[in-house]
């Protein structure tokens, strides 16, 4: 419980089940006096909104709705510069929730409220992303639905013993989370992972093949993304254009067994059509440009980012740091690169940029000499040398095992007399 559980709370608030029984809860188990819902903008539907703040009017409840989109574009395209995924998929939900936390906490700064408080159960990782955030002013935090231990069939039975607006939950037998970059889907039958869903649970993707493939040029400044066929476009707008186009395509499904910052190992399934064709078109444009130093060493630091990314701590010591070398790489990745969007793949097939690290004589099959006065002869003596420790160490084994195996042999069966 909160030190002193009076004054206004700020809810994080969505309209479900989950934050409107939050409610009622937050005045009648914490004794506040008052409660603010506040909703953020980083790309959900028009409708979750209006449910939202029907909800909210429906419950006397003072609603704020704060636009976050550019804010969490902005986020989503530095994470491609780092090759953002985790476990194989891009992080979409991982990097909205910082987002939405620091907005509801400027909210509740300006009202001047005694805490924060959100409607995560104590099973997922978004009551850690939040709270990370919070956690870090002086406000007090709640979370009702993990300290009181509640349950969905225990929220809906209170929900209509208080006569509260809302319909058996999410309206829906899955778990929907949508924003700009990423679309969720988990429950019900999906909690199975042997269970193969249907079309019925896409809504961003067509099935594969549906369209005629196409081509896409994806243009980069500095690691920026700054064109989509050679037109400018602002964060919010250009991820907008490429989900609708790719995933006509059926680009960015992802259907996999994440394991969560818990331990617990849940099934999950997204959409993220932007996010493939830009990760994808990223990654190709440093092969081209990046040493192979500068790319193994990068993709440690890129692994590391996406981690602290999808724990949520995006302004973490340590993902400043990452972040720092990552630039520093950046400074090179300038250039287009080519995507066909076939069959449900965004496949990089052409990239150009003047700071390729690459000589089309020196790798051709057609030209003798390679470069710097280097000839192919000259690659014959590392070749001798190149598995040489390896064949060493393997002769000497044979040796060894011959001589104990000849010993053996001198020594064996009875001496009669």
């Amino acid at each position: 419980m909160p030190s002193d559980p009076t004054g206004t709370v700020a809810l994080a608030f969505s309209g479900g089940l989950d934050t409107t029984v939050c409610v009622p809860l937050l005045q009648e188990e914490y004794g506040y006096d008052d409660v603010i819902g506040v909703t953020v903008d980083v790309g959900q539907p028009a409708a979750e909104f209006d449910e939202a703040g029907e909800t909210a009017e429906a419950l006397g409840l003072d609603h704020y709705v704060v636009d976050a989109k550019a804010e969490f574009a902005d986020l989503c395209l530095q994470s491609v510069k780092a090759n953002g995924s985790y476990q194989g998929y891009p992080l979409g939900t991982a990097l909205a929730r910082p987002v939405i936390a620091n907005a509801i906490l400027e909210v509740a700064e300006e009202q001047g409220c005694a805490a924060l408080a959100h409607g995560c159960t104590g099973k997922g990782n978004d009551q850690l992303r939040f709270e990370a955030v919070w956690r870090g002013s002086d406000l007090d935090v709640i979370a009702p639905v993990r300290e009181l231990g509640l349950t969905r069939e225990w929220e809906s039975e209170y929900a209509a013993e208080k006569g509260l607006p809302v319909e058996g939950g999410d309206g829906g037998r899955w778990s929907i989370d949508t924003n700009l970059w990423s679309r969720s889907v988990e429950g019900s039958e999906l909690e199975d992972p042997g269970h193969v869903p249907g079309e019925e649970i896409y809504d961003w993707t067509q099935p594969p093949g549906s369209v005629d493939s196409e081509t896409v040029e994806i243009t980069f400044e500095a690691g920026e993304v700054v064109a989509v066929d050679g037109e400018e476009m602002d964060p919010v707008a250009l991820v907008e254009h490429l989900n609708e186009r790719a995933g006509a395509h059926g680009v960015g499904r992802s259907d996999i067994m994440e394991d969560r910052m818990l331990g617990l190992k849940v099934r999950e399934n997204y959409e993220h059509p932007a996010a493939t064709v830009l990760l994808n078109a990223h990654e190709a444009l440093e092969a081209l440009v990046l040493t192979q130093e500068e790319r193994a060493f990068k993709a440690q630091v890129d692994q590391r980012w996406a981690q602290k990314g999808y724990e949520g701590l995006v302004d973490a010591p340590l993902t400043n740091a990452l972040e720092a070398f990552v630039e520093q790489t950046q400074t090179k990745v300038t250039g287009t690169v080519t995507v066909k969007l076939d069959g449900g793949q965004a496949r990089p097939v052409g990239r150009d940029s003047e700071y390729a690290v690459y000589s089309e004589s020196a790798a051709s099959f057609d030209e003798e000499a390679v470069t710097d006065d280097i000839e192919q002869a000259d690659a014959t003596g590392v070749a001798k040398y190149h598995g040489f420790q390896s064949r060493l160490a393997n002769r000497v084994a044979d040796s060894v095992a011959a001589k104990v195996a000849a010993t053996d042999g001198g020594s064996d069966g009875d001496t009669e007399e």
